[in-house]
């Protein structure tokens, strides 16, 4: 659709359609870019004919023509009239908005008179319609009353200064007191400057613990690789004797597992660290031990008891989950056995304190001697614990006996009786020979073994003090006190309340051949477990035999109503006691039991 009669001269008729940009003829086709209404200006571009070329315009007004490279702008004017003749004929004026004024525009080379409209001082808008000329508000310019307060009139503004004690505020376009300016300025400053010092403090903070976690995982690399962590791996990965689940732990899980190793997670201290009691993320509960090995040397300890019990599965040694590599002191993961250790059971300082009965004491017992019997013959080489006492016999929720603390153990060629080694060991329990020559073999276990025998029947301390003051190991003691007393002053009272006559005598003379001063004459620790499983099965047979005779009892109590019989269980086991007083006074033999019971299932 096009629209004709748009021009007063036909050099400026306009080609305005809906599709294409409007033309102007000016003897070609220019491109219109822009009508300027206010200024009375029609701005346009050469067609593509003459670019790169240069364009004269033959104009003896330069106010008509406003060139500028490829685009040229052209005034308009309205009528042939000048503005005296317009303003006479007020029908056909264009200025007919109000606030509008008429300029005249008079061309110098054909004698052409004309004029233009423009809004007045004040206004703007389009002076060729009705009400085109609007106020201008020159009052959101800030710049035009340069701090005074500034109030908008028709076509014009005022400026005025703000009151006493009063300044403006140009965000909210109006003055306001000092002191609320001042509070303002306050707490923008505050804000910024909290702001920063917020921002500057967060990046520190942020900055420090990315330098500390970078500073943390090259030492952890460093304790890694110094603590043979390349080697354990191979060798966990490699063993086909090692668990299934033995895994290397990193240190942030074990942090989390223990509450950063916090102090109320202590479980105890033991001979070569510390224990911890953590819960690993799935939910198993564990028992950390934090080693005391500070000197290279004694790494090769700590691998030393990883490699043991990665090989071990026995359900009376307690279980290894793992270990941790990337501290100084490296860190073992076990399974968390929640009711103690055997030591703190018998020695309780309270009375309140739960008390393991005899029967409790000879099962204990012959689940730690069958451990033992596991290390010294039945693992994939010969394990020598090198540590045995009763804190190092745990128990379990079902008071099982579970032999921990492998940091001493030495691993020992099948082949090979004994080995030679620095003496290590816990005092009380040490055995005499290997303390005077440094030779370790299996023997040195069962002594220190019978030294826990010696606690279950005595209940005393490894290391008592006499009458006197002095310190005395316990198997001195009970060697000494053997040679002039019976037995039965000797015991603890409850032993002697709870186990029968012929139990007592055999543990007492079990103790006393693995207490021998010479190794080679003391029991192996499988006769050991024998002779121990022996009188536990031999105490059953008993209790069944007085179950039963109570049943028969109480069905003749039934029959007869005779309610003068006084027969006991007691005098039933009574009867069943072999040793006589004199027997007790000497040592009762085993050996005799040991071929006896060597034939007894396992």
């Amino acid at each position: 659709m096009a629209y004709e009669g748009c021009y007063a001269r036909e050099q400026f008729y306009l080609n305005c359609t809906n599709v294409t940009s409007s033309t102007l003829l000016l003897g070609y086709s220019y491109e219109v870019t822009e009508i300027d209404v206010e200024n009375g200006l029609i701005k346009y571009r050469f067609p593509d004919i003459y670019l790169g070329s240069i364009v004269e315009v033959s104009s003896d007004d330069p106010g008509v023509f406003v060139y500028s490279g490829e685009s040229v702008s052209l005034k308009w004017v309205v009528a042939n009239l000048t503005c005296q003749d317009a303003r006479a004929n007020t029908s056909g004026y264009a200025c007919v908005s109000t606030n509008s004024n008429c300029i005249p525009v008079n061309t110098t080379n054909d004698g052409y008179v004309g004029y233009q409209c423009k809004c007045s001082n004040g206004f703007k808008g389009n002076p060729y319609v009705k009400n085109g000329c609007q106020d201008i508000n020159e009052c959101k310019d800030p710049s035009k009353c340069h701090g005074m307060m500034c109030y908008n009139t028709i076509g014009s503004y005022n400026c005025t200064e703000c009151p006493q004690k009063t300044v403006y505020d140009p965000t909210k376009l109006q003055c306001s007191s000092v002191k609320q300016q001042n509070v303002l300025v306050g707490i923008v400053i505050g804000v910024s400057s909290g702001l920063t010092v917020l921002l500057l403090s967060v990046s520190v903070i942020y900055l420090t613990r990315r330098w500390r976690r970078n500073i943390q995982k090259r030492m952890r690399r460093n304790y890694f690789r110094r603590n043979k962590g390349l080697l354990l791996e191979q060798l966990i990965l490699t063993d086909e004797n090692a668990t299934e689940k033995t895994k290397i732990f990193s240190l942030e899980e074990l942090e989390k597992a223990t509450n950063n190793f916090d102090s109320t997670r202590i479980l105890g201290r033991g001979g070569h660290g510390t224990v911890y009691k953590g819960i690993l993320s799935d939910q198993r509960v564990v028992a950390i031990k934090r080693s005391k090995i500070i000197e290279e040397g004694e790494i090769n300890q700590f691998i030393n008891e990883v490699a043991i019990l990665s090989q071990i599965n026995h359900r009376n040694i307690v279980k290894l989950f793992g270990c941790c590599l990337e501290t100084e002191v490296p860190l073992l993961v076990y399974d968390f056995i929640p009711n103690g250790s055997l030591y703190e059971i018998l020695h309780a300082e309270s009375s309140n304190e739960f008390v393991l009965s005899w029967d409790s004491c000879l099962r204990i017992a012959a689940e730690a001697a069958g451990a033992l019997c596991y290390l010294h013959s039945a693992a994939s080489v010969s394990v020598f614990h090198r540590d045995v006492k009763s804190s190092n016999i745990l128990l379990d929720s079902n008071y099982t006996a579970k032999v921990s603390d492998f940091g001493a153990s030495r691993l020992v060629p099948i082949d090979q009786t004994h080995v030679v080694t620095n003496v290590q060991g816990t005092f009380g329990y040490l055995d005499p020979e290997y303390y005077h020559t440094g030779q370790l073999n299996d023997k040195s276990d069962v002594y220190s073994f019978g030294v826990v025998l010696l606690e279950l029947l005595l209940r005393m301390d490894p290391i008592i003090t006499t009458e006197s003051g002095l310190k005395q190991n316990l198997s001195n003691y009970f060697l000494w006190e053997m040679k002039g007393r019976p037995i039965s002053e000797i015991v603890a009272h409850q032993v002697l309340e709870e186990a029968y006559e012929e139990e007592i005598n055999c543990v007492a003379s079990l103790v006393e051949m693995c207490l021998r001063l010479q190794s080679d004459k003391r029991p192996t620790m499988k006769q050991v477990e024998m002779a121990l499983q022996f009188l536990r099965s031999k105490r059953v047979k008993i209790n069944e035999a007085n179950i039963g005779i109570d049943e028969e009892r109480q069905t003749l109590l039934t029959k007869t109503n005779i309610g003068s019989i006084q027969l006991s269980s007691m005098d039933f086991g009574k009867k069943h006691r072999c040793a006589s007083s004199q027997q007790s006074k000497k040592f009762y033999s085993l050996e005799e039991e040991f071929l006896s019971s060597a034939g007894l299932p396992r």
